[in-house]
């Protein structure tokens, strides 16, 4: 395994092929409350805590970002297309990843910033897939991969993300932030919008 540059940015891999069939079409370019598209906002939180970080978009393009082109994805689920970009030999540098898919609308520059200080001192070399755990279960995405992982993420042929992250291996750090909530179906998307209180 590569050791990665720990003087480098993170780098973000946004999710966007989802086909959002619970919500009636794609995630990714929703109109967010914070201003642009989900994935758009998820964009500039990241870009607000590593301004210089790579951003990677695989699956669809973002209308608020089309200068970011994305990776090819071939629709066959986020374990897939994670697979097909660590393989790939066009991908930047950084020192580990952020993968997360664009319906965890609930991001904050300063969510984000807080966790990856915890991700870095759980890992601090990168050698693992830090993942959130909540209420006793692993979150993989939104958990920080680290680069030189990639190799070895490319060669695990499994149909799930928590099976990618175990045969990289990973470690769990405890959370309570909201921030992994996903927006899966129409209740969600309700609990999300609905006003305080």
């Amino acid at each position: 395994m590569t050791r990665p540059d720990m003087a480098l940015p993170a780098g973000l891999v946004l999710l966007t092929g989802g086909k959002g069939e619970r919500l009636g079409g794609p995630k990714h370019d929703r109109p967010h409350p914070a201003g642009g598209s989900w994935g758009g906002h998820l964009v500039e939180v990241f870009r607000a805590v590593f301004p210089e970080g790579p951003v990677c978009v695989l699956g669809q393009a973002l209308p608020d970002h089309p200068e970011l082109k994305p990776y090819p994805d071939p629709g066959e689920g986020p374990a897939v297309a994670l697979r097909l970009w660590a393989a790939r030999e066009d991908v930047p540098a950084a020192a580990r990843w952020w993968i997360v898919p664009c319906d965890q609308v609930r991001w904050t520059a300063e969510d984000l910033a807080a966790w990856h200080a915890q991700a870095v001192g759980a890992d601090p070399e990168a050698t693992r897939w830090v993942m959130a755990e909540q209420d006793g279960h692993a979150q993989p995405l939104g958990g920080f991969l680290g680069h030189g992982l990639r190799p070895s993420l490319a060669a695990v042929h499994a149909s799930t993300v928590r099976r990618l992250a175990e045969g990289v291996g990973s470690l769990t750090v405890p959370q309570d932030c909201a921030a992994w909530q996903d927006v899966d179906d129409p209740g969600d998307l309700r609990a999300w919008v609905a006003p305080p209180g």
